[in-house]
């Protein structure tokens, strides 16, 4: 498998760069996720970085590769829309109406 050195933004891991297993695609993974497990007292924690574009080139707007940018969030949850379901409702289960 391929990696690619991917700089980190942000949050504990600023400033380093990684080497990232890339996919299928060619890609790094959309979310990097580190687990920080309890140590002190303190609680385990996953730390979240989002992968970002690092930026084009000025003459053929190119991308220039990819850069991790600090969530302090945490990784965003998103529900599956499928075509048949209705606007403002959960992502399908309901029988047909009529």
């Amino acid at each position: 498998m391929r990696s690619e050195n991917t700089p980190f933004r942000g949050g504990p891991l600023d400033g380093r760069v990684l080497p990232i297993l890339l996919g299928p695609t060619g890609h790094p993974p959309k979310w990097y996720e580190v687990p920080v497990p309890a140590h002190g007292g303190n609680p385990p924690r996953v730390y979240a970085y989002r992968r970002e574009p690092a930026g084009y080139t000025k003459r053929l707007g190119l991308q220039r590769g990819w850069v991790y940018e600090y969530a302090p969030g945490g990784r965003e949850r998103r529900e599956l829309r499928w075509p048949w379901s209705k606007p403002g409702r959960g992502s399908g289960g309901s029988g047909p109406t009529g």
